[in-house]
């Protein structure tokens, strides 16, 4: 008998003969033997499909020039999952050559994972959501940006709505009703304004004037002359008697003091107190929003200065940046900025700085927190569920509590954070003044 070829037609080659027919069929049973050999050994197949819906895909540069913070972050990762029966990670490299945001979210799709923990950026967010989203596969992005946020994806950093709708709700509550901005001209700028804009309107209050500025001392001068209505207030000043700073011109000679000597002052009378300089108007806000760092914030309390705006009238408010270097910012006594209470990372600084002998980056926390967070849904899956990464388990009500305080996700992507407001001392440094408002649950994970 001829060798048969598998897969090759048989006409004419004894098909009626029953040993064909045999060995035909043995090959067929061979093959599929075969095919299902391969498929266990790659990964596919039945063998693993219960188990892979609970695996989670981590999208981080652990390449590259974010190689070093990537690496960091997914050390906090592992740090959080570190148990025997944690949901196994699928990491990817979103960095590597020939590799992308995107077709590393497509590697997480193909693998079958569950949830996406990451990309890092704004930008490798917007290219990996398509894919996610596209499959139904939740992911939990590491950016503050939440323009990238939709149904289905929601950002973990500390974002600048959420910064400001604090400190709006809080100076609400303290009275103030006529909210202005004046922010640089840049990403984070108009970041806080839109997020200005919007909680203005959510909370029926007016809707904010808003300044952007370029980065020279005259431009910001001038746009806080104009936002302040500097030459309007300035003209309202009461000036003084003209009259009364003009020096005396009589001649005549006092008998009592002859010889032009001042007279001693008595020793039982406190000195001469100069009058007090007129107050200036106030500018027509209350309450105003700023976006600067470094160089351009030191020109804007130049020009906060030049224009009279201070804590005396205004509520001056700024990013949660400013804590990084609060102890320079002494000029901007009584101003606010919204973050985390340092107090509730405390626990995890330790635990990290045992284990690896160095502080961790505020970035870490979001990794951890995240992977906290999926360990808490994967225990608490329903029964007979692939995973419990569901919609309606991530955003439970009551939110998660994580290291920089306790969040909570919405169904349209939106991220809520329970922040504090600091306020800046007369000697640089800062003080939680109002809180975190504790409407999100601090449920442990």
């Amino acid at each position: 008998m001829r060798r048969q070829t598998f897969g090759t037609q048989m006409q004419g080659q004894d098909v009626d003969s029953a040993s064909s027919r045999l060995a035909c069929k043995r090959l067929l049973f061979a093959g599929l033997a075969l095919s299902a050999l391969t498929a266990c050994a790659s990964g596919g197949g039945h063998h693993h499909a219960p188990k892979a819906g609970r695996n989670v895909g981590v999208l981080l540069p652990l390449t590259g020039a974010n190689a070093r913070l990537g690496q960091e972050m997914l050390t906090a990762t592992r740090m959080a999952m570190n148990t025997p029966t944690a949901p196994p990670l699928d990491v990817h490299d979103t960095a590597a050559p020939g590799s992308t945001a995107a077709t590393a979210a497509q590697a997480a799709v193909t693998a079958g994972d569950g949830l996406i923990l990451g990309p890092l950026t704004t930008d490798d967010t917007a290219a990996a959501a398509p894919v996610a989203t596209a499959a139904h596969v939740p992911m939990l992005a590491f950016t503050s940006d939440m323009s990238v946020a939709q149904p289905g994806v929601w950002t973990l950093g500390i974002a600048p709505e959420q910064q400001v709708r604090r400190m709006v709700l809080a100076a609400r509550q303290q009275g103030r009703q006529h909210f202005a901005a004046f922010l640089p001209e840049n990403r984070l700028g108009h970041a806080l304004g839109q997020a200005l804009q919007q909680v203005c309107a959510e909370n029926g209050l007016q809707s904010p004037q808003i300044v952007y500025h370029e980065s020279l001392q005259a431009s910001v001068t001038a746009g806080l002359k104009t936002l302040s209505a500097y030459e309007t207030r300035a003209a309202a000043v009461p000036q003084p008697d003209a009259q009364a700073e003009l020096p005396q011109t009589d001649t005549a000679v006092d008998p009592a003091n002859p010889d032009g000597a001042p007279p001693a002052a008595a020793s039982d009378q406190p000195p001469a107190v100069p009058a007090a300089t007129p107050d200036f108007p106030a500018p027509p806000f209350d309450a105003l929003l700023l976006g600067d760092t470094g160089l351009q914030l030191g020109m804007v309390i130049n020009a906060l200065a030049e224009t009279h705006v201070d804590s005396t009238h205004v509520q001056i408010m700024g990013p949660g940046l400013w804590g990084a270097f609060v102890s320079k910012l002494s000029a901007l006594q009584g101003a606010w900025y919204a973050a985390p209470d340092p107090a509730s990372r405390q626990a995890f600084v330790q635990q990290f700085m045992a284990r690896y002998h160095h502080m961790p980056t505020p970035l870490a926390d979001l990794t951890y927190d995240s992977a906290a967070l999926v360990k808490a849904l994967d225990q608490n899956r329903p029964a007979g569920s692939t995973n419990g990464y569901s919609v309606q388990a991530l955003t439970r009500p009551e939110g998660f509590g994580g290291v920089d305080g306790a969040f909570g996700f919405l169904e349209d992507g939106k991220t809520r954070r329970d922040l504090a407001v600091f306020q800046i001392l007369p000697s640089g440094g800062s003080r939680i003044v109002i809180p975190p408002a504790g409407k999100l649950r601090r449920s442990a994970n």
